[in-house]
């Protein structure tokens, strides 16, 4: 299921740390990875930033294309997310295929940039990155202007993420290291705690 999401709304997405599966393409080679420091850094327009490291294939496929789609994965896709992030996307390109076909994985078209989006994840964005020329060699960190948004709306919509248990196969996975994953848990909503003095 894919409503889109509110520009303005994009960088909520990432807002709470969700492990990403980033997807690239350029001239009929595309690529994709897991990665787990992904950030939104501004609102409007919306922009994030993502680490992408040197040595990988997705990283010469963002760099050659100047884009990247971020998909966030869900519980049922852990499995997935851990076999794209630590095989290497050139050794399957040695073997004559690509990690999409090697695993399996659907995908469908971004609608603003054409991107490989990954069937099956909760939310994609498609992104145009910004030059940063120290940021992506020092830090391997790059940044991108957000060009399109989707999501589950059994669980984002309306701007805001809705986790419970009824829709818990849906949470998003938060990468604690060595293939193992924390889980999103149930939203809990604050109230306003009685204040000594106005602010």
């Amino acid at each position: 299921m894919r409503k889109p999401v509110a520009l303005p709304h994009a960088s909520r997405l990432l807002n709470h740390g969700p492990t990403v599966l980033v997807s690239s393409a350029h001239r009929g080679c595309r690529n994709v990875m897991a990665a787990a420091w992904s950030m939104p850094v501004e609102f409007t327009p919306p922009r994030i930033a993502v680490v992408i490291d040197k040595s990988t294939y997705t990283r010469e496929l963002v760099a050659a294309s100047g884009a990247f789609a971020l998909n966030i994965p869900c519980r049922a896709q852990a499995d997935l997310a851990f076999a794209v992030g630590s095989t290497s996307g050139r050794a399957s390109l040695a073997h004559g295929t690509d990690k999409f076909a090697e695993y399996g994985i659907d995908t469908f078209d971004g609608p603003e940039l054409g991107l490989p989006l990954v069937a099956g994840c909760i939310a994609w964005m498609e992104c145009r990155t910004i030059a940063e020329p120290h940021a992506e060699q020092a830090y391997d960190t790059f940044f991108a202007e957000v060009a399109s948004a989707q999501a589950d709306p059994r669980v984002f919509d309306g701007g805001k993420w809705h986790l419970s248990p009824e829709n818990a196969a849906l949470h998003t996975l938060h990468h604690l290291g060595g293939g193992v994953f924390a889980v999103a848990a149930e939203g809990v909503r604050a109230k306003p705690l009685p204040g000594r003095h106005g602010r």
